[in-house]
């Protein structure tokens, strides 16, 4: 069982260390490079929305993510103190729609539970939000 956290400021210039922190994490947890690969950009999504919506690009707020891994289970939680935000109303993007009209953005939590095998939140308005990313290692 292994448990690590690193701290970082609401800036983008720092998803290249959550990045790097997380692969790390996951390569020595025994994932193959494409699940690595998955892995690193769900929680770039997670981080991203949170610089973005919860502390609109705030650069004095910090975030925390942790990586737990154990018993097969890769886990990272994402901690915030911003702006909650309620996951129910995100829906599945209608994909055909959204190349059509070539938008942008607004793709972050499908693609994380597209990549991830769960996506998990804890939101506790006014105090802490909290994303959890799981993936599974196959045997």
């Amino acid at each position: 069982m292994k448990t690590e956290t690193i701290h970082i400021e609401s800036r983008t210039e720092r998803l290249s260390a959550v990045r790097e922190f997380v692969s790390e994490a996951a390569r020595t947890f025994g994932f193959s490079e494409e699940d690595v690969g998955k892995i690193a950009l769900a929680v770039d999504e997670a981080c991203t929305n949170v610089i973005k919506h919860a502390y609109r690009f705030d650069p004095t707020k910090k975030i925390a993510i942790t990586v737990h891994a154990a018993n097969g289970t890769f886990e990272i939680r994402i901690r915030d103190n911003g702006n909650a935000f309620d996951p129910g109303r995100i829906h599945q993007p209608d994909m055909k729609e959204y190349m059509t009209h070539f938008r942008r953005g607004g793709l972050g939590v499908y693609l994380m539970r597209s990549l991830m095998d769960k996506v998990e939140y804890e939101i506790k308005p006014g105090k802490m939000n909290e994303v959890r990313l799981i993936k599974f290692l196959a045997n």
